[in-house]
């Protein structure tokens, strides 16, 4: 994400830390819904996103002025919950809650109640998804970033219209470093006990890689085939798309889905100023929740 329409986001908004939102809304003034879904659209432009991705508003209220954003990974009952108890007006969830299409809103679906929940409480829902992780400064900038030494990053497959922008990175370091401590150093930026490693065909711990394609998620495709790449980072593959990139001497690096998905909101949680400017502003706590933690792998 880039950081000046960060920034001009972040001119609306503070962080909530956990206070009640009774001691916090009547001293906050709100925003119109329309400004801030603009706001999100110049920050990462939807025509950035995938094609078979479902991104931008997918709930809007009759009537909804925003004082409190709620920022999560998926829209799962805990989020809500936690949306109701804040008091906010509007959640940005990372991955749509709404991607098969529906044919009907009844309580017999778990999703369906959510959004049900979400009207009848006139909460807005908004999801970027992959017009995140294409966005020069999104996600897989976010993700790239354990590599610091790289001397060169571009999109794996470069938007049309913005070549900066674009699914997936492929990084050129500086110096080689093994795949050992590749591994090290996407644990340590993720925060993660360990990640699974799968080595390339005549290839260890020690061998040295140079090229680095990166791509948060499920990156099989994005990154099947990327010429001159030694080394894949991603939250996910098949078990194919992995004996694919073996078998040509590519080492594989997977964090789980959505470990590798959540740099997003912490840079929100960066950025954002602890007050914002002319009197107007709106609370923004970020929620990470996860449908299961990873609780081993090959890398310790």
């Amino acid at each position: 994400m880039r950081v000046l329409e960060l920034r001009r986001l972040a001119l609306h908004t503070s962080l909530l830390v956990r206070q009640p939102v009774s001691r916090l809304c009547h001293r906050l003034s709100s925003m119109d819904l329309c400004g801030v879904v603009k706001t999100l659209e110049r920050m990462a432009p939807l025509r950035l996103a995938a094609p078979w991705d479902n991104v931008g508003l997918l709930v809007e209220p009759s009537s909804c002025r925003v004082r409190t954003v709620l920022l999560t990974n998926d829209l799962i009952p805990e989020v809500v919950d936690e949306a109701v108890s804040l008091g906010a007006d509007l959640i940005v969830s990372y991955h749509p809650p709404i991607f098969v299409p529906l044919k009907a809103l009844r309580q017999s679906s778990w999703k369906e109640r959510l959004l049900v929940r979400c009207i009848e409480r006139q909460i807005a829902v908004f999801s970027p998804h992959t017009s995140w992780d294409a966005v020069r400064g999104g996600v897989n900038d976010w993700l790239a970033s354990c590599f610091d030494g790289a001397a060169d990053s571009e999109p794996v497959e470069k938007d049309s219209v913005d070549p900066d922008a674009g699914m997936g990175r492929l990084l050129r370091l500086r110096a080689p470093v093994t795949v050992g401590e590749a591994a090290a150093r996407v644990k340590a930026h993720l925060k993660l006990p360990s990640v699974r490693l799968a080595l390339g065909s005549g290839q260890t711990a020690e061998s040295t890689v140079q090229a680095v394609a990166v791509c948060a998620g499920s990156g099989g495709s994005v990154l099947k085939g990327v010429a001159g790449a030694e080394l894949y980072l991603t939250g996910e593959m098949s078990h194919h798309e992995v004996l694919d990139a073996q078998q040509r001497g590519v080492s594989v690096l997977l964090t789980e889905h959505s470990y590798s998905e959540r740099g997003l909101p912490r840079a929100v949680r960066r950025e954002a100023p602890p007050r914002a400017g002319c009197g107007r502003r709106a609370g923004v706590d970020c929620g990470h929740r996860t449908a299961g933690r990873a609780l081993g792998g090959r890398v310790s």
